[in-house]
């Protein structure tokens, strides 16, 4: 048994009831005070390639209080702290010749309080110091907050907000101690792919248990070009109009995949959790540039750069569970039995029923895309063979023997995999079968 601390951390989005003018006119003094200060400091960054907020802050904060002696001390700590980061931010760019212009543009500004000496949560209102004095601003509570403001979890120090219209938007980080135990022998390994998640149990090193969560991305990526490209049908981006729906279009497109990611990514934790595991997932954004500067069309390239591992891996992160990364290449073609490369696959389609639905109870045909290869006399479903071999890479590289047989690995007959269907929005999600190993009695297949 192995334990870790970990600090888990989340961020309450909290908006203020609305303000009267004389506070609004306060807020609004601040806001353009902290502008002015961020756009010098990031003048002087860029000039003198400084990306360090502690040079930043020898080099700028005596010249800033004395410009601005009426502003909050931490007020002018943060604005060093932002105009770091859109430093560092901007220079990489440049280095890498994708800067449009010789300074970064500071168009909108979110003020950051990195103390909480400057603020403080007060009730159901936040006090906050300005040049004026202490300001009162109450808040909206919400469900959300009440859950992390009265569930165990520790109020963050820093504190960011900004103006939208007559309210203010604040971002609170909520912090959290835990203890985490598990087996090191007990893993669960992750493949990502474009359009499905496949996971693999090792149970005491020992292959105990397959699944696919299909997640449909990359349909859901073609179908959202699609609707950009009849957007733009006849029309100029330029366009207000059409700016408007595709900026509409991308957050509704954003917000469907990052639903289906934490649908997954809770589907994983309950895993981990239940087995007492350490989830191992494939490190495809190591290699995802190479993969994606290889493919010549251009619609490929589209989909790969959309491909959510980046995402998945960190709502893993900041979960109740510890996880690692392994290198994934060649995990998807090697033979986990023999460790010789599957050169040929074989292509199937099959079509499952799936019952479920929102208000009604409902039978929707799913179809799902195999490729099949030969391993020991079995044909095995692509996507299972990296997991396993993702799996058993982590637990060689720690000093265990794994058991690729194991229990979920049949030892004669057919074997299927319960697959889930993560859908977005609300619903429930229908369970389904995917035949993943077929006994292969064929001398045609066995010569794949």
């Amino acid at each position: 048994m192995r334990r870790l601390s970990k600090t888990l951390k989340r961020t309450v989005i909290v908006e203020s009831a609305y303000l009267g003018k004389p506070k609004l006119a306060i807020l609004r003094e601040l806001e353009e005070a902290y502008r002015e200060m961020v756009e010098e400091v990031v003048k002087y960054a860029v000039e003198n390639n400084a990306k360090s907020m502690a040079k930043l802050h020898k080099a700028l904060y005596k010249r800033l209080r004395e410009k601005y002696p009426e502003m909050p001390t931490r007020l002018v700590k943060g604005a060093i702290a932002d105009a770091a980061r859109r430093a560092k931010s901007f220079l990489r760019l440049k280095r890498l010749g994708r800067a449009y212009t010789d300074k970064p543009e500071v168009k909108r500004v979110t003020i950051t309080y990195p103390d909480n000496q400057d603020w403080r949560l007060q009730g159901d209102a936040i006090l906050l110091k300005t040049h004026r004095g202490w300001l009162e601003v109450p808040l909206r509570i919400h469900k959300h907050y009440i859950r992390y403001r009265y569930g165990g979890w520790r109020l963050g120090r820093e504190l960011r907000f900004k103006i939208t219209g007559r309210t203010l938007v604040f971002y609170l980080v909520f912090e959290r101690e835990l203890d985490i135990e598990y087996e090191p022998v007990n893993v669960v390994a992750v493949d990502v792919n474009e359009n499905n998640v496949t996971v693999a149990i090792y149970k005491n090193a020992k292959l105990a248990y397959l699944e696919r969560i299909e997640t449909s991305l990359g349909r859901i990526v073609i179908a959202y070009t699609e609707k950009r490209r009849k957007i733009m049908k006849g029309h100029h981006w330029s366009d207000r109009c059409v700016r408007k729906r595709l900026k509409k279009l991308a957050k509704r497109e954003r917000n469907r995949k990052l639903d289906i990611l934490r649908k997954t990514a809770r589907r994983i934790i309950e895993l981990a959790r239940k087995y007492n595991a350490v989830v191992v997932v494939g490190d495809i954004a190591k290699h995802k540039k190479r993969v994606v500067e290889r493919q010549r069309q251009s619609a490929l390239r589209h989909r790969l750069h959309q491909w959510s591992v980046v995402t998945l891996v960190r709502l893993l992160q900041v979960s109740p569970v510890h996880v690692e990364l392994v290198d994934e290449r060649g995990t998807s073609s090697i033979d986990p039995f023999s460790n010789r490369r599957i050169w040929r696959w074989l292509h199937s389609v099959t079509r499952v029923a799936a019952r479920g639905g929102h208000r009604y109870v409902r039978v929707r045909v799913y179809r799902l895309r195999l490729r099949l290869g030969p391993v020991d006399g079995y044909m095995v479903e692509r996507d299972f063979i990296g997991a396993i071999n993702i799996g058993a890479r982590w637990l060689w590289a720690n000093g265990f023997h794994p058991d690729v047989r194991g229990v979920a690995f049949p030892a004669n007959g057919a074997h299927e995999a319960p697959a889930t269907l993560v859908s977005g929005g609300r619903g429930t999600n229908p369970a389904l079968k995917a035949p993943v190993i077929i006994k292969n009695h064929s001398k045609k297949h066995s010569k794949l």
